[in-house]
């Protein structure tokens, strides 16, 4: 395993630990709903911190982006490497002990996702992948599903979550995917999401509005694991535009003739 990929291992199984250890306290905090948002804060800074701490312990002079504590004052120095953190991914699902949450940690070299780290703590789950090097879950090679036709296929979404997205144009995205293929899960974590297109549980997956941390590692164990990701227009600028398609490469083309007319 690469160096500094397992570092992230390591920095992954420390936030884990940590949000595990919190997972069994749940329903003893969640008494009101301030509470229960603060222990999740907690919990998501601590993890955060753990993860941090790892790696710039590592490689002190690396910037960091991460979803909690923003940007490290040397991110906009020209890094060249860059840490992209999210320490839960699928917050709402772990404040509600719903098992589908993961931590996502990625290294971005000169604009490109070189390293990813997507871990389930419930399942024990370690997906990873190295630029040029495959995709592993828990050490072995994985690839996206031989499926290519839409109306076999089972694809991955995610609703919109914020007031300000656009409910409507979601819906009618839905209905035109859910009567073109085998079923549509929304489960409610996105790095989770790509790396189960990765695995071949899934063999498309969309999403609008995503952010830099909930794509970054589960797009490179995409690519490596032999799907195509990219925005609504099939473009390859979807880091930091926030839309999404990924899966395999008959169902990622379907996928996009049927998106692109919501592209931005």
């Amino acid at each position: 395993m690469h160096p500094m990929l397992n570092t992230a291992v390591k920095a992954a199984r420390r936030a884990a630990s940590i949000i595990n250890r919190a997972s069994f306290d749940i329903d003893r905090v969640k008494v009101t709903q301030k509470s229960h948002n603060d222990f999740v804060t907690e919990v998501d800074q601590a993890a955060e911190q753990a993860i941090i701490e790892v790696l710039k312990t590592a490689y002190p002079d690396h910037a960091i982006l991460a979803e909690e504590s923003g940007a490290s004052s040397n991110l906009h120095d020209e890094n060249d490497n860059v840490w992209i953190i999210d320490p839960i991914d699928g917050t709402t699902n772990f404040i509600h002990g719903f098992p589908q949450y993961c931590v996502s940690i990625a290294l971005q070299q000169r604009g490109q996702i070189t390293q990813a780290v997507v871990y389930d703590p419930t399942r024990n789950d370690l997906f990873t992948a190295t630029k040029g090097a495959g995709a592993f879950l828990n050490e072995k090679r994985i690839r996206v599903s031989r499926r290519d036709k839409m109306a076999d296929a089972l694809i991955g979404t995610g609703f919109p979550f914020r007031g300000t997205d656009d409910l409507n144009e979601y819906m009618k995205m839905f209905k035109l995917l859910s009567e073109k293929c085998a079923g549509l899960r929304r489960p409610g974590s996105a790095a989770l999401d790509l790396a189960y297109v990765a695995a071949g549980r899934y063999d498309g997956f969309f999403e609008k509005g995503l952010q830099p941390w909930d794509m970054a590692a589960g797009s490179l164990l995409v690519t490596e694991a032999g799907g195509i990701v990219a925005n609504f227009s099939g473009e390859s600028d979807y880091l930091y535009k926030g839309d999404v398609i990924a899966g395999t490469p008959k169902v990622f083309g379907q996928m996009v003739n049927l998106l692109s007319p919501f592209a931005k």
